[in-house]
């Protein structure tokens, strides 16, 4: 099947010519998020190649970190591990494809759909932080599993999925150890989201951009005042309230 380029204001996409329809809708959705983000982030990113794949083995083919990243993911997390990013470029799974990889749980189709959003809202949340990649190098890799709870948290949270992965959670809370706080570089895809949609109930929109951007080190005492000055309490406090906030999360899966 050709390879072609439709564009958009913000956006070259390429991509299969089966898959130009789709690829139009998508960058009518792309844009709106783009404006959204524009709107909350101090440092918007200019246009940006999206690389739009068939087929799973292509996109592991082309960005080699993410099968490296999902092997770190927890197993409820890795099927939603569905696209990656860089400086200057995202790569997703095309919506049909995308669609093909949820799985039968509620809320799992509607997750995979917004995944291309959570590659636009990583290019965001790296620009403006300096300790976050992009760019993806061995030591920036290691950074962002140290501090993936943010990266795929804040990622998470301002594409919307949160709210959709309370199955996958919920299956993470039976499968495995009682999590960390903040969530591990293996939960931070499932978890990290509900880190944030704990901060937005309490202090707001503008909170979570605040706490997104703030630079880590990956030590556990920067993420702890980082947590400190967001939730404006104790680290142990915050703790105990995501914890309940979980059980609450879950309580209806």
């Amino acid at each position: 099947m050709p390879w072609v380029e439709s564009r958009s204001d913000s956006f070259v996409a390429r991509h299969e010519s089966e898959d130009a329809e789709a690829v139009e809708r998508l960058l009518d959705t792309l844009e709106a998020f783009r404006h959204e983000l524009s709107d909350r982030f101090e440092r918007p990113p200019g246009e940006l190649a999206v690389v739009v794949h068939s087929r799973p083995v292509a996109l592991d083919l082309a960005q080699p970190w993410l099968p490296v990243a999902r092997r770190f993911a927890a197993p409820a997390a890795r099927r939603y591990r569905a696209g990656w990013f860089s400086s200057g470029e995202i790569h997703m799974l095309a919506p049909a494809a995308l669609e093909r990889r949820a799985s039968g749980v509620p809320g799992s189709l509607e997750a995979m759909r917004l995944e291309p959003l959570h590659e636009l809202a990583h290019v965001f949340v790296g620009l403006n932080n300096p300790t976050l990649p992009p760019p993806f190098t061995l030591g920036s890799f290691r950074s962002y599993l140290r501090s993936a709870w943010l990266c795929e948290g804040a990622a998470t949270h301002f594409a919307g999925q949160t709210p959709y992965l309370r199955g996958a959670i919920t299956r993470r809370l039976h499968e495995g150890r009682k999590p960390q706080f903040p969530p591990s570089g293996r939960d931070a895809q499932l978890l990290g989201g509900t880190v944030f949609s704990l901060l937005y109930e309490g202090a707001g929109a503008e909170a979570c951009v605040e706490l997104a951007t703030t630079p880590l080190d990956g030590e556990v005492a920067t993420a702890t005042r980082a947590l400190e000055r967001a939730f404006a309490r104790p680290r142990l406090e915050i703790e105990r309230d995501w914890r309940a906030h979980l059980t609450a999360f879950t309580a209806g899966a």
